[in-house]
Order: structure tokens, then sequence, then C-alpha cells
């Protein structure tokens, strides 16, 4: 299974030379492409984001509905793993303060883009993430070995890192579990 890289852009020929360049441009450390999907809408992006996992996400700013920064705060709340870039023609300084502060992305790269910079940029947020995620896993074998997290904890926090929100259930008073309408985002 690949990683996925998430576009979210109201801007449909922006989508297209996104998906164009990551395509063909971008390998993960297993020599495979990405799996890239891409957005129109906010919204469609991150009730997306409750079905899988994503290794990158990158989003314009200004979008009808929900700027790229309100968009990028949700997500790190849905998957607080996944690299993210704001990708704009604007660069206001309020915005950028934003962009770091709510969505804590990593970078923050203007239109037009020089096709070099932005894979550059994108492989080196989703080498971080990389790293990060290798640490987590690392520092979690060591907390189980030195008995601070018991195996049942260790394999809670792999399975979610794999697939933000796998191990949060919903549990009705009765004891069973309770499915949520798959059509409605959580925001």
């Amino acid at each position: 299974m690949s990683e996925r890289i998430l576009l979210v852009d109201d801007e449909p020929s922006i989508l297209s030379a996104l998906q164009r360049l990551l395509r063909n441009g971008l390998k993960d450390a297993a020599g495979e492409r990405y799996a890239v999907e891409s957005f129109t809408d906010a919204t469609s992006a991150l009730q997306r984001a409750q079905e899988c996992s994503f290794a990158l996400a990158i989003s314009d700013q200004r979008m009808p509905g929900m700027t790229g920064v309100e968009f990028l705060s949700l997500l790190r709340v849905m998957q607080p793993d996944c690299g993210r870039i704001v990708l704009s023609g604007y660069a206001d300084l309020n915005s950028l303060v934003a962009a770091i502060n709510e969505a804590e992305i990593a970078r923050f790269i203007s239109k037009p883009w020089a096709d070099y910079d932005l894979l550059s940029a994108v492989r080196q947020v989703l080498r971080i993430r990389e790293l990060t995620m290798e640490n987590a896993r690392l520092a979690d074998q060591v907390r189980q070995q030195t008995g601070v997290l018991s195996a049942q904890e260790a394999e809670l926090r792999r399975l979610e890192r794999l697939e933000p929100g796998i191990t949060h259930v919903k549990w009705g008073s009765d004891g069973s579990f309770i499915l949520e309408d798959p059509g409605e985002v959580n925001l």
C-alpha cells in the first residue's frame, strides 16, 4: 500500500499541475509512487481524511468556505502525523502567522512555484515526518522494554499512527458500539 498525499485547491488547473508533478517526480522510501488525491473544497477533503490517513497535505490558503489554515488545523487534530504545507499566491503576514501557529505547517510555498523547489520542500517534509514517526516507534519500544508501556498500549499507538481514529470506539449505554453516519463530517 503506497502512502497518500492530499491536495486541496479551488482551482482545478492548479490541482492538475500538482498531481502531475507529485506523481511523476516523487517516490516513497520503498521506491513506490505516492497515491495523490485532490479536492476542490476543504470539506470533501476532510471527509476523505476520516476514511484514510495521509502522509502529507498541501492546501491553498484562499478558498471559498474554508481557508487553508482552517482546513489544515482541523486536519492536524484528525491526523497529527500528517505533514502540512500551505501553497498560496497571497502572502499576508497574518495568514502566515496563523498557518504556523494554528495549523503547525511545515512550509509556506508561494504560487507560482518552481517545480524543483516544491519537490525539494515536499521531500524534506516527508522525510521529517518519517523520522518523527520512527522516533516515536523507537521511544514506544524502549517504554515497552522498561515496563512503562504495555504491549497492548504500544500496539494501539502503532495502529493509531497507521490509521488515525481506528482505536477510538464510541460505546452505547447498553455496551454496543455506535457507528457514525459515513456521510457526516465531525468538524
